[in-house]
């Protein structure tokens, strides 16, 4: 998943299913209760929205940094995974039970969009592309789009990345049995867990079993991209005209906006690497166990280890404050 275990071709098959919000309105929302130490609680995202930061954790906790962390109410009690501002009004959220939540006015309100227990899979990462464009995708391979800002999702199937004798699996599988057939089709996929804009505005998603893969048609369709390794990745980010990738067990690996030709960047950790920030020239990654990693160049130096919790993300206000977040919630580094 996008954080470790803490989280827990035109797209070939779209799904009957069409989840709109008024389908929601008849069930009896989930009113978080405000709670005083939810700072102090499990948060796994942190993103900056206009002069603020929204981070968002369990419980369906989301928190606001104007001028000190508060907490503000959500309609929902799941857990959330990933938080996305398109700027500093737009902004979505997504988590278990196939949770989607929307605000239109910097944090301070949601709304929800999309939830299904039905689909007992979690959503680990989202991104818009205008206000109402966007993709969420999540655990064996659940991939929605939207064009209308929300009102609407529509599942994707992505038979592209898959590999070949699972295709030939499925295609059997589908002349003989179309239940049978969907069922196996929904954990065939490996888990998507982020989703980035490249420099050029391509997407790269990466994800379980060593998955890298690139779209030029804002995800409509993927290519694996050749990657020499099959462990899960947690997370990437663009770095100048370099983009890197990193995952389990302290695997980072960077290429050029090519894609092609990846190097490992060794780490003095072998914890897994969850987040990464660009400051300036260098590069911060946050990961388990506690580490804080600062790479500059292609060395990577610890530059803090908190014992007792793993880190998950990392952002940066426009004041140029550094926030962390993670199993004890939100923290900064000392001065």
């Amino acid at each position: 998943m996008k954080v470790s275990m803490l989280r827990s071709a035109v797209a070939i098959g779209l799904s009957a299913c069409l989840y709109t919000a008024s389908v929601y309105a008849q069930l009896d929302p989930l009113t978080v209760q405000i709670q005083p130490q939810a700072q102090s609680s499990l948060l796994v995202d942190i993103a900056p929205a206009g002069d603020k930061l929204v981070a968002v954790g369990q419980r369906g906790h989301v928190l606001v940094l104007d001028q000190q962390w508060q907490q503000v109410a959500t309609p929902v009690a799941t857990q959330l995974t990933s938080v996305f501002f398109l700027n500093e009004k737009l902004g979505w959220a997504v988590g278990h039970d196939a949770t989607i939540i929307h605000t239109n006015d910097g944090g301070l309100t949601w709304s929800l969009q999309m939830a299904s227990t039905d689909l007992e899979k979690p959503f680990l990462d989202l991104r818009f592309f205008t206000a109402k464009h966007g993709v969420a995708i999540g655990a064996y391979g659940l991939f929605y789009r939207t064009e209308d800002g929300g009102k609407t999702w529509q599942d994707e199937f992505h038979q592209e990345l898959l590999f070949e004798e699972d295709v030939a699996y499925l295609n059997e599988l589908k002349s003989e049995d179309e239940q049978l057939y969907l069922s196996e089709r929904a954990a065939l996929l490996p888990h998507f867990n982020r989703i980035i804009s490249l420099n050029d505005d391509r997407l790269l998603m990466v994800g379980e079993l060593g998955l890298v893969a690139v779209s030029d048609d804002m995800g409509r369709t993927f290519k694996r991209v050749d990657f020499d390794y099959d462990g899960s990745m947690f997370n990437a980010i663009t770095h100048g005209d370099d983009v890197y990738v990193m995952g389990l067990r302290g695997h980072v690996f960077k290429a050029s906006n090519l894609l092609n030709d990846w190097q490992q960047i060794e780490l003095p950790v072998e914890s897994s690497i969850n987040g990464a920030l660009v400051e300036g020239d260098d590069l911060y990654l946050v990961g388990n166990a506690g580490i804080i990693l600062k790479i500059v160049g292609d060395t990577a130096e610890l530059v803090a280890r908190r014992q007792g919790e793993n880190i998950v993300a990392v952002a940066k206000n426009n004041k140029g404050e550094i926030w962390f977040a993670g199993t004890k919630g939100l923290f900064q580094l000392p001065k």
